[in-house]
């Protein structure tokens, strides 16, 4: 049986990543089960349910930091399809990345930018 943590991750989770978290917990689930429960039970149950930030405002907090952070490339992408589902325009998305070119440097900024390119082809074909 599920806790009400969980499922209140699960929904979150759906809510804000929709296929592509999905995606990312089932990925998990046959190498680290229980971090697919975790990833469920503290960012999304706990975190993103929390009151006091939307979940627009959420994502722009995320992906600045997963474009500060230079490595996480995979996550930055479905994090910025995240900011795409939660209301965040392209043109938003563009701008947290030349933002972080101020706070973490040209290199940061650009691979954010080519994630986000990569982000914004995928969107436009699926609106075909």
């Amino acid at each position: 049986m599920k806790s009400e943590r969980y499922t209140k991750g699960w929904e979150k989770l759906k809510e804000v990543d929709g296929e592509a978290g999905e995606k990312v917990i089932e990925a998990l689930k046959d190498v680290a089960p229980d971090l697919a429960r975790y990833t469920i039970e503290y960012p999304f149950g706990d975190i993103y349910s929390r009151e006091g930030l939307s979940l627009r405002d959420r994502e722009i907090a995320t992906i600045a930091a997963l474009i500060a952070l230079g490595n996480a490339s995979s996550q930055l992408k479905v994090h910025i399809k995240a900011g795409l589902n939660v209301g965040l325009s392209q043109k938003e998305i563009t701008e947290i990345i030349i933002q972080m070119s101020v706070y973490a440097g040209f290199p940061a900024a650009l691979n954010g930018a080519f994630a986000a390119k990569e982000v914004f082809a995928g969107d436009q074909k699926d609106e075909k």
